[in-house]
């Protein structure tokens, strides 16, 4: 009667996880560990796919698979429903990679969090940072930072110009952004490109030159420099 309960009540769970649960949140449920690891054994209810994550056997495995196995490793106690930036956030090219943007290796899982915190996967990568609420989304069942955060990391972790340009203009294309709004998150970097310091406007500029975008200026256009501009008179 015990375990009937507890997989009902983890089966609900995992429905609203993409299929997927932790060790701690079937453990909340008053199921025991060894009987969590026989419903795991091969060809049984459940299956491992990383280290305390598990996923129902029976539905289509979920988009992303590994990266929502790690993000939850990340927080084992929270449902996703609950999760907060302090929980972790997917970011710079996991993120990208979530919305479809780009083409940036995403092989290395990428979140960020307010504190500093440490793995030894070697596949994970934690980024220390502060998120403000305009800078972060719910996508897909995940928290994962807007495309104008994801450009701004993106260049702050030194990746390729040309490669962060190409997942800004397609977050253009693809509604996600406005130039505007891109354009301010850019202005802090405009300096390290040898542009006029906050000069967000510049920095897009040059970016979208380096993709050749037919809608280059179209988009440029949009953009009212007094408006994105931060620079010092």
């Amino acid at each position: 009667m015990v375990l009937m309960t507890s997989m009902v009540a983890l089966t609900d769970l995992a429905e609203e996880q993409g299929g997927l649960f932790t060790r701690r949140q079937a453990e909340a449920t008053g199921m025991a560990w060894s009987t969590l690891a026989r419903l795991s054994s091969k060809g049984a209810t459940v299956e491992r796919v990383a280290h305390g994550v598990y996923r129902m056997r029976g539905a289509p495995a979920p988009e992303h698979l590994e990266l929502r196995a790690a993000w939850l490793q990340l927080s084992p106690d929270a449902p996703v429903w609950e999760r907060r930036p302090a929980d972790g956030v997917v970011s710079h090219r996991s993120a990208a990679a979530l919305y479809g943007l780009g083409h940036l290796p995403a092989d290395i899982h990428e979140f960020t969090l307010p504190g500093r915190r440490q793995s030894r996967r070697p596949d994970l990568r934690l980024h220390r940072g502060h998120l403000a609420d305009a800078e972060w989304t719910t996508l897909n069942g995940l928290l994962v930072t807007r495309p104008p955060r994801i450009v701004s990391d993106l260049l702050s972790a030194r990746e390729d110009p040309g490669a962060v340009g190409h997942v800004l203009a397609e977050a253009l294309r693809d509604g996600h952004s406005r130039p505007s709004t891109m354009a301010r998150s850019l202005a802090g970097h405009a300096g390290r490109f040898g542009l006029r310091r906050g000069d967000g406007v510049a920095l897009l500029r040059w970016l979208l030159d380096l993709t050749t975008a037919p809608e280059r200026n179209h988009w440029l256009s949009q953009i009212s420099e007094t408006e994105t501009s931060t620079a010092p008179p």
